[in-house]
C-alpha cells in the first residue's frame, strides 16, 4: 500500500498529525518534522531544500512514491515535490495553502516579517506567539481541541528554525508552474479561512489540470484540526 506523507505547517509538528496516522491505518504513515523544528537538525534554506529533505524521508523509509498531504507551509512543500519530484508523488492533497506568498510587492513583504518577528524580538516565545496567533486562525465550528493542540504544538517549535522558515516562506511562488502538476489533486479549504481563503484556492485547482477543489463548512485555517471527522473522511475517499 502506498504510504501517506504527512506535513504540517509553519507552526505545527510531525505530532499534530497524531490523528491522522490512526485514522489512516492500516495505510502505512509518514509524519515529517520540518528541518530544524526539533532545534537539533539544520533548518533548510528554500522550498527546493524542503522538498528534497521531504524525498530523503522517503528514501529512509524505504518508499518509492507516497500520497502526499501538506497543511499550509506543507502544501507548499508539497506542492514543490510534486513539480521537482514528479515520480515520487502518487497523489496530492493540498490543505489551507497556496501556491505563493501572499504578495510581489516587497514593502508587503517586509512588513509580514516585521510583524511576525516583533512578538518574537519583544521576548514573548514561541509559546507567546502560539497563544496570541492560533485564536485568530480558528472558524466558528472549530473542535474544542484544536486551539490547545495547535498552540502546545508551535510552543515546541524551534524559534531560530521558525525565524528562519518565515524568511523561506516569503520568497515561495509556483503559480505559473500549476499547469504541470498532473498528479491527482485533492485541495481542502476551510470556509472561514482567512489565511487560504476558499477563493484563492478555487482559482489554484482551476489551474491545475487534474484537481478538485472541497470546503468544509465553519472552520478555519486549522482545518485539520478544527473538522478531523470530515478531514478523514476526504482523505480516505480520495486516497483509496
Amino acid at each position: 500500500m502506498t504510504p501517506a506523507l504527512l506535513l504540517h505547517g509553519i507552526g505545527g509538528r510531525a505530532a499534530l498529525w497524531a490523528p491522522s496516522v490512526a485514522a489512516l491505518a492500516p495505510r502505512p504513515v509518514i509524519a515529517m518534522d520540518m528541518p530544524g523544528y526539533d532545534g537539533v537538525s539544520p533548518a533548510c534554506d528554500g522550498f527546493e531544500a524542503l522538498a528534497d529533505a521531504a524525498v530523503a524521508l522517503l528514501d529512509a523509509q524505504g518508499a518509492a512514491q507516497a500520497d502526499v498531504v501538506g497543511h499550509s507551509l506543507g502544501g507548499m512543500i508539497a506542492l514543490e515535490m510534486a513539480l521537482r519530484h514528479p515520480t515520487r508523488v502518487r497523489r496530492l492533497v493540498i490543505v489551507a495553502s497556496s501556491p505563493a506568498f501572499g504578495s510581489r510587492d516587497p514593502a508587503f513583504r517586509e512588513s509580514f516579517l516585521a510583524a511576525r518577528r516583533k512578538p518574537l524580538d519583544e521576548g514573548i516565545g514561541m509559546a507567546g506567539v502560539a497563544a496570541a496567533l492560533v485564536p485568530t486562525m480558528l472558524g466558528p465550528a472549530a473542535d474544542p481541541a484544536a486551539g490547545p493542540s495547535a498552540m502546545a504544538a508551535m510552543a515546541s517549535v524551534n524559534e531560530a528554525a521558525y525565524r528562519a522558515t518565515l524568511g523561506v516562506l516569503t520568497g515561495f511562488d509556483r503559480r505559473a508552474d500549476l499547469p504541470r502538476v498532473t498528479q491527482p489533486a485533492l485541495l481542502i479549504a476551510g470556509e472561514a479561512d482567512q489565511t487560504a481563503p476558499p477563493r484563492g484556492m478555487a482559482r489554484m485547482a482551476e489551474a491545475m489540470p487534474n484537481a478538485r477543489l472541497l470546503v468544509i463548512p465553519g472552520v478555519g485555517h486549522l482545518l485539520p484540526l478544527e473538522a478531523p471527522d470530515a478531514f478523514h473522511t476526504a482523505l480516505h475517499d480520495f486516497l483509496s
